[in-house]
């Protein structure tokens, strides 16, 4: 069986599951580090915007939104390329009122050393690489959006079940990953295991359904 990736950011750095003859956790402090512990795989699949947009907003946020119901605020929309290369967020807020028409949120602009760094990687890995939005894995896997939280228990507890059903069991000990990752940030990495997996599959479906591609080059489309 061809082994898959999923790959989410933590507080610290990455945390991936993969997914082959066994479930297997690993964390490292750069995406790059991570996918080469975790050794060959066909497929990698990042709960990171790949593809940014000169000006407006990607067509995958808004439907990302459209498929997770009363999740969307987990969706941010993400920010203009010129927004992400500004020195600070007051700068970048202002290009993207510039390019978007409206701001971008501290939370979007956080991220920004993160999705910088994938940014970088995706064009130098070998590996097939897609974009994935674990909120709407979950919804897809659960058959309709989930309506609690991840960082509360129910969450917690039923995305859990969800993976386990779809045959993604995940251990009480995970090494590395458990002492550096937070739970949802396990269950995030889990959920993009399972969308590449129905990639590599052919099983699964992109929104939009032809990607957009801005001026990076980067096709931009959210998996599930």
């Amino acid at each position: 069986m061809d082994r898959v990736l999923g790959v989410d950011a933590c507080k610290t750095g990455w945390v991936g599951i993969a997914l082959g003859e066994a479930v297997d956790a690993y964390y490292a402090e750069t995406i790059a580090d991570l996918v080469a512990k975790a050794g060959s795989v066909c497929l990698v699949a990042v709960d990171m915007p790949i593809g940014l947009p000169d000006i407006g907003c990607r067509e995958a946020d808004v439907r990302a939104r459209e498929e997770i119901g009363g999740m969307w605020l987990s969706v941010f929309m993400t920010p203009t390329r010129a927004a992400i290369d500004a020195p600070d967020y007051a700068s970048a807020n202002e290009r993207n009122r510039d390019l978007d028409g409206g701001g971008i949120s501290k939370q979007a602009y956080s991220l920004r050393t993160k999705l910088l760094e994938v940014d970088r990687w995706v064009r130098e890995t070998p590996h097939e690489v897609v974009e994935v939005h674990p909120e709407v894995s979950f919804a897809k896997l659960n058959g309709q959006p989930l309506v609690a939280r991840k960082k509360t228990w129910a969450g917690a507890a039923h995305r859990r079940r969800l993976l386990a059903g779809a045959g993604i069991v995940l251990r009480d000990d995970l090494g590395e990953a458990g002492k550096h990752a937070a739970v949802d940030d396990v269950l995030d990495a889990a959920a993009a295991a399972w969308t590449a997996r129905r990639v590599a599959r052919g099983e699964a479906v992109s929104y939009p359904d032809r990607p957009e591609v801005f001026s990076d080059g980067l096709p931009a489309a959210i998996w599930a």
